[in-house]
């Protein structure tokens, strides 16, 4: 495993033979080296722009780029057959197992996903690539004790997602610095998969998260035609969907489709992340706290504005419109809380459809059924509903409009907060990056809300309902409690190293941008 100027760090795992051929690494070691000046650059804008916050400036619409948005006369390319019709969309990690029964859920799309929930070891992003490659070439397999999966007939439509801009993979060095996450994933997955893709009617599909700017979007539309050209494969072969998952993308709404017009095939609304966006972004502003977490609904004002406008915009434009994540999961063993979880989910999607969304997404196949119901019902025998948008466009005011009536700051919301957060960083140092915790599903989003929450909650002292102030001794007082706990029932996990990252995150006195930065350095 050689390619001039790169190396590979560490024991290869399973499968590195074949997924880090030199072939692969000198095609995505080209990249990086085509590449990454910008990618730093312009993560040393996003620092700049956090500066301007802080120091109390609020994001508007770019008065630059007001003729994009008042140009009514350009759309999108026209989506592929098999990405037309995307009425319900499962999402899970690159797991071979997880995979397989994604991809047979009867979901018209799986996004198999390199990022938020997948723990990023080294042998994970590999068999993850490995996986993606036989799932590709309908080879994909496994077995248990007890049971032997394969993949069905007919399956989803794949398509990935990468790791964010912001991140390097610390395994693979170019020129002797470690190589951008993002292109390292995009990279082998189109070395090894387009060419396989089109010859069975389909193509590179991929959803990019963690955008922030239209000039993120464009360094991606600037990697694709490269990519393209250099694999031999047509132009526009490559679809990207973008979540919205940052308060400022959903400023750049249009602007982000126009950059990538000829690749674009939508939007999507990936909440979690965006509520983490709003507390990230506003993190010094006494005046925009958000109250527990679970208060922070898709029904509260600011989120319904945005939900609107993503869907306003793409609509305009001939591109889809996907809901996000409801976190619910079912309970095979508590009826009483799977019957629960499907009203809310049921509810929760009976909304996004009622806004116009062509599609949603779930995290468990047994939620596939309740979501295709809704969206059968809305869409009938149309693959789509671009041809309904809502009236009335979201102003600026109403996306920051923050204020949720009646939201407060309570013991069990913290309590809560580090409960979630200290399992999640335990389960993602251990390799897993889904994890079901209260019966919902956690990715490193969720966990994102809740020690972005903390951190928030403690600097500004906020008030609980008891009238007690946020502080660091009572946030040590609720870790120690909820430690112990923990320990008591999963004596195994790594819960020393998870409660001494949660300690830095939320007592430090800078915010830390990204948790799995931080915690990156910890994996096996």
């Amino acid at each position: 495993m050689a390619a001039p100027g790169v190396t590979v760090v560490g024991t290869p795992p399973d499968h590195a033979d074949e997924i880090l051929a030199p072939a692969a690494l000198e095609f995505v070691a080209g990249l990086h080296r085509s590449f990454n000046p910008r990618r730093q650059e312009l993560l040393a804008t996003r620092a700049s722009r956090q500066a301007r916050f802080d120091a109390g400036e609020l994001p508007d619409f770019l008065p630059e780029t007001v003729h994009i948005r008042s140009d009514t006369t350009w759309h999108v390319a026209p989506a592929p057959p098999d990405l037309d019709d995307r009425r319900v969309e499962i999402t899970g990690p690159v797991e071979p197992k997880m995979m397989i029964n994604a991809l047979n859920s009867g979901a018209r799309v799986f996004m198999a996903d390199f990022e938020d929930s997948l723990s990023p070891t080294w042998s994970n992003v590999v068999t993850g690539q490995w996986a993606v490659r036989e799932a590709v070439r309908r080879r994909l397999t496994f077995q248990t004790d007890e049971k032997a999966y394969a993949l069905n007939p007919h399956i989803a439509t794949l398509v990935i997602r990468p790791r964010g801009w912001h991140l390097d993979e610390a395994h693979v060095e170019v020129d002797g610095s470690p190589i951008s996450a993002s292109l390292f994933d995009f990279g082998l997955m189109m070395f090894h998969n387009a060419a396989a893709l089109l010859e069975r009617g389909s193509g590179p599909y991929f959803y990019l998260p963690k955008l922030e700017s239209h000039l993120e979007a464009r360094l991606w539309n600037d990697v694709f035609l490269a990519a393209q050209e250099q694999l031999g494969i047509p132009r526009g072969s490559v679809r990207a969907t973008v979540l919205i998952e940052t308060i400022l993308a959903a400023f750049e709404m249009d602007e982000i489709l126009y950059e990538l017009r000829e690749h674009a095939s939508g939007l999507n609304a990936g909440r979690w992340d965006y509520i983490f966006s709003l507390i990230k972004k506003f993190r010094s502003r006494s005046d925009m706290i958000l109250p527990d977490r679970m208060q922070v609904s898709m029904a509260v004002p600011f989120m319904r504005a945005y939900q609107r406008l993503l869907v306003r915009t793409c609509h305009a434009r001939g591109a889809h419109a996907i809901g996000g994540m409801s976190a619910f999961i079912p309970n095979r063993r508590e009826p009483d809380v799977t019957e629960r979880a499907l009203a809310a989910v049921r509810a929760d999607k009976q909304r996004e459809a009622g806004d116009g969304s062509d599609g949603t997404w779930v995290a468990h196949p047994d939620l596939v059924p309740v979501a295709r119901d809704v969206f059968d019902a809305a869409l009938g025998d149309q693959p789509n509903q671009k041809d309904r948008s809502p009236t009335v466009a979201p102003t600026a005011d109403d996306l920051l409009g923050t204020t949720i009536e009646g939201g407060l700051v309570t013991e069990d919301g913290v309590r809560t907060n580090v409960s979630v957060a200290l399992q999640y960083l335990a389960s993602w140092l251990g390799g897993n990056g889904a994890a079901a915790i209260n019966n919902l599903m956690e990715d490193a989003a969720t966990a994102e809300i809740s020690r972005s929450q903390l951190w928030q909650w403690r600097v500004n002292g906020v008030a609980l309902d008891d009238g007690r102030p946020m502080s660091a001794d009572l946030y040590r007082a609720i870790r120690n409690d909820e430690l112990g706990r923990l320990r008591s029932v999963a004596p195994s996990y790594r819960w020393t190293d998870a409660a001494a990252l949660l300690d830095d995150l939320v007592l430090a006195d800078q915010f830390a941008e990204f948790l799995t930065l931080a915690a990156y350095p910890l994996l096996d």
